[in-house]
């Protein structure tokens, strides 16, 4: 089992070559539709990297500057190094109407000095310069607009548009100083904000944004799909895992690792579970595994190693190394040099630990290799943004991540299980982030423009399914999908993947899914993913929750059922099809038959094949040994599902029932008139 890779998510696309054409402006598809919002005041662009966010943001800063009465842009960025992605551009060249052009003593990321609270003094400063000043741009981190904010306040940048680079650093929660200093930003309303994130939702499950904040931007989304299907080159993608046993990872790490490929390797932190010795021990261990250390390039400082089996010699970038920072900076400007930006033979193996994650662009890159769990769904789809970047001759890219396999003799396989679950955790999400974008909509809606319905057209009273090819939309009907108010109907247009995000990460739920076997699908679709969606939007009512949690199961449980089609992989648009296939073949596809698959099904086929019999039968029954009785809250739950089901149905549910479900429903209900007894609370309405 050890050094088996999992393709746990595989897409094959269409390779349009769109993702790169440009109009008469220069815009590229993305760019075009951000653009086209750039009289919004307030702009969120959800787009994956690559994409083109940076220059999208320059041609919207510029027509703000230009027509919009804003008298300045500044441009925030997370990190010194993503600054660069801002530099000057000549636009022009291209057809626009104007240049991008930022002085370089408004480059703050190029400004010496640290940019924690000491540091930050000058350039707060000449943040404050700036704003007195005619100039029209400015780049800075997040941590230096901080500190401006603080020192000079909100009304300080007035008319002013504030660009915030990778969103999702931003959330709601109290220890979140730039999360807050937006939400004051918004109060006051004379700014104008574009926000840009490739992962907009949080590794940490906290939203980015108040759904009443949120509400206030316009959004302008560009889905994975799209942007992989119109690449040129890249055709397939694939993302797994990998399991190492008990010796620790140096042991398998080489069936994983394949020199023939150009990659990026993340080592584990020193004092993670992972880790096997110092940082520098790590490295050199890795480097070991590829070859024969010759060397250092004297010019890149690289690692020169002789490969074992064909001899080539192997150039090692080493970004975990911070002993010397004259020799770091040497090697990250030999990354950085514009001059070798097309080169493929510049760098053959990047060894990282906290770097080479977001902005980092090395378009080469064919494989990203994480060894050991990590605790951010946001750090892990980052990681695996470095290798969809589309070049010459790069057709296929993967992204593995090395695990610890649980063992069945671990005195606690339940805690032993956790770091699993995040691992399947990222390849469900990663399988919504790549899927096709759905339009669910009620039975006999009609057909819509632009959708093709094969070839008999939309059938009234048949299953219909609709397909955009170009934007990878896939229209797809449900009979008894419930309306909803223009708040969820937004939420299911714009958040939908931040919700899956928050379900998957939900660890009760995706135990219960996928270890107790007691656990029926309908206690995940049903009663699990509504809890999980009312906290995330308390003031949703019960009604639009429900419209919500329809769509969002549908969106799971469609992808893991293309999956088991075994297409997607091996044909072209091969999960697009897979999903259609699957809901022409059903006889009516309903909310009722979608709310019996369990969503998390296809993760445990791919768990019971790769791990070996007994270390599952232990973790089952490990986790079936910690489940309780009904709990209070959730045999509320089940009383007000049984509500619905006794008014569908025309009767109350029986305990007796060769139905699990409706048994699972008649529990409920007496568990719940346990604790109405006990509490002397008032008993639920409704006649049982």
């Amino acid at each position: 089992m050890s050094g088996t890779s999992i393709p746990s998510v595989s897409i094959a696309t269409g390779s349009t070559g769109r993702s790169a054409h440009v109009n008469e402006m220069g815009m590229r598809p993305m760019q075009e539709r951000v653009f086209q919002k750039r009289g919004e005041q307030f702009l969120l662009i959800k787009s994956p990297p690559a994409s083109g966010k940076s220059r999208a943001l320059m041609y919207v800063a510029l027509d703000k500057l230009a027509n919009q009465d804003v008298k300045q842009a500044l441009i925030v960025v997370p990190e010194r190094s993503i600054g660069a992605s801002f530099s000057d551009e000549p636009l022009t060249t291209s057809g626009f109407w104007a240049d991008w052009i930022v002085k370089p003593r408004w480059n703050l990321c190029a400004m010496p000095g640290a940019d924690d609270e000491n540091g930050s003094q000058g350039k707060v400063k000449s943040v404050g310069d700036f704003l007195a000043s005619n100039d029209s741009a400015l780049v800075c981190t997040h941590a230096t607009f901080r500190y401006a904010v603080e020192a000079l306040g909100v009304e300080a940048f007035d008319n002013r548009l504030i660009a915030i680079d990778e969103f999702h650093h931003i959330s709601i929660g109290e220890t979140n100083v730039l999360g807050s200093q937006l939400k004051a930003l918004l109060v006051r309303a004379k700014v104008h904000v574009v926000a840009m994130t490739g992962t907009y939702f949080r590794g940490d499950a906290t939203a980015v944004l108040s759904p009443e904040d949120e509400a206030r931007f316009a959004t302008v989304t560009y889905t994975y799909y799209e942007q992989l299907n119109g690449y040129q080159y890249l055709k397939a993608l694939d993302i797994g895992y990998s399991f190492y046993g008990s010796r620790g990872y140096p042991g398998s790490i080489g069936d994983v690792l394949d020199p023939s490929l150009k990659t990026i390797v993340h080592i584990p932190p020193v004092n993670s579970a992972a880790s096997m010795g110092t940082k520098e021990e790590q490295v050199s261990g890795i480097m070991d595994t590829l070859g024969k250390w010759i060397c250092r390039d004297s010019d890149t400082d690289f690692h020169l190693v002789r490969e074992k089996l064909t001899g080539r010699v192997l150039k090692v970038a080493d970004l975990v190394d911070d002993s010397d920072l004259n020799r770091r900076s040497k090697v990250l400007g030999a990354l950085r040099n514009p001059v070798h930006r097309n080169d493929r033979e510049h760098v053959d193996v990047i060894i990282a630990l906290g770097m080479a994650k977001e902005g980092f662009d090395w378009i080469w890159c064919e494989h990203a290799l994480t060894v050991g769990y990590r605790s951010s769904l946001t750090e892990i789809v980052q990681i695996i943004g470095r290798v969809t970047r589309d070049a010459p001759g790069k057709t296929r890219a993967r992204f593995t991540n090395l695990v610890a396999e649980p063992a069945a003799d671990q005195s606690d396989v339940v805690e032993a299980v956790n770091d699993t679950l995040k691992a399947i955790a990222v390849s469900l999400l990663m399988e919504q982030v790549i899927a096709p974008h759905f339009d669910f909509t009620p039975k006999d809606s009609g057909p819509k423009p632009g959708f093709d319905y094969g070839p008999d057209g939309y059938q009234e009273g048949k299953t219909n399914v609709g397909v955009d090819g170009e934007t990878g939309t896939l229209q797809i009907e449900i009979k008894g999908l419930k309306g909803m108010s223009p708040e969820a109907a937004r939420i299911c247009r714009e958040d939908l993947m931040d919700v899956i995000a928050a379900v998957v990460q939900d660890k009760e739920t995706l135990t219960r899914a996928l270890f107790d076997t007691e656990t029926l699908p309908q206690e995940t679709t049903q009663l699990r993913i509504p809890k999980i969606i009312a906290e995330r939007y308390p003031d949703l009512s019960p009604e639009d929750v429900e419209a919500v949690r329809q769509r969002a199961v549908a969106a799971l449980t469609l992808v893991q059922t293309a999956i088991k089609t075994g297409e997607k992989a091996n044909t072209n648009l091969g999960l697009l099809e897979g999903v259609r296939k699957f809901v022409l073949e059903v006889r009516e596809l309903s909310v009722d038959l979608i709310d019996k698959i369990n969503p998390f099904g296809e993760a445990y086929t791919i768990l019971s094949k790769t791990l070996n019999a007994e270390t599952l039968r232990q973790m089952e029954e490990k986790i079936a040994a910690t489940k309780v009785n009904i709990p209070e809250d959730e045999a509320l739950d089940l009383t007000r599902r049984a509500l619905s089901w006794q008014n569908e149905n025309g009767r109350p549910p029986k305990i007796v029932s060769n139905d699990p479900f409706e048994s699972k429903l008649a529990q409920g209900i007496a568990a719940y008139r346990r604790f109405n007894a006990k509490n002397k609370a008032k008993a639920v309405e409704g006649p049982l």
